[in-house]
């Protein structure tokens, strides 16, 4: 049995985890239909992530005898001005979810919750990608995105990413 505080920011965290999806599966459709079918994809990678993590959280409360609480999940309602606005949504979400996984970590520590902290040590790690990534797709996009041939070659780049399932014990 985990922790009252502990188990409700995880199942919290769950939900976060689904929205994320969400999310990523608006900027995908943003992309789709600008003719951007590498950006579209590069965010569909996200979304299958996101679910992948909400899974993991899911699959850890069960493991030590928690209850799982779903929420409704929220419609996306971000307006995208400039090509670039997903991207740099994307970042803002990644740091306040990194932010949210922090809370839950130390929640963990708190009580001495080895098991949780150790779980989530994996997730602090991803999310340090998760962000760095997210920095990256910007920092190219301010390069080569105003430039039609670049942001074609930015583009073709992203539609070779690939899905690859997170290598975590539960």
């Amino acid at each position: 049995m985990l922790d009252t505080k502990v188990r409700d920011l995880v199942n919290e965290q769950i939900n976060k985890e689904f929205y994320s999806a969400y999310l990523y599966l608006d900027f995908a459709d943003y992309y789709e239909d600008k003719g951007l079918d590498g950006f579209a994809n590069w965010f569909d990678v996200q979304a299958q992530e996101e679910m992948d993590h909400a899974m993991l959280m899911r699959t850890y409360m069960h493991n030590n005898g928690e209850h799982v609480v779903l929420e409704a999940i929220a419609k996306p309602d971000l307006t995208y001005e400039e090509l670039d606005s997903p991207l740099k949504a994307a970042l803002e979400h990644e740091q306040f979810i990194t932010n949210s996984i922090n809370v839950i970590y130390k929640a963990a520590s708190d009580v001495n919750d080895y098991r949780t902290m150790q779980f989530y040590d994996w997730f602090v790690k991803e999310q340090g990608e998760e962000e760095k990534n997210a920095d990256d797709l910007i920092k190219k996009f301010e390069l080569f995105g105003k430039d039609p041939k670049g942001l074609y070659s930015l583009n073709q780049e992203l539609l070779a990413r690939t899905y690859a399932a997170p290598n975590v014990t539960v």
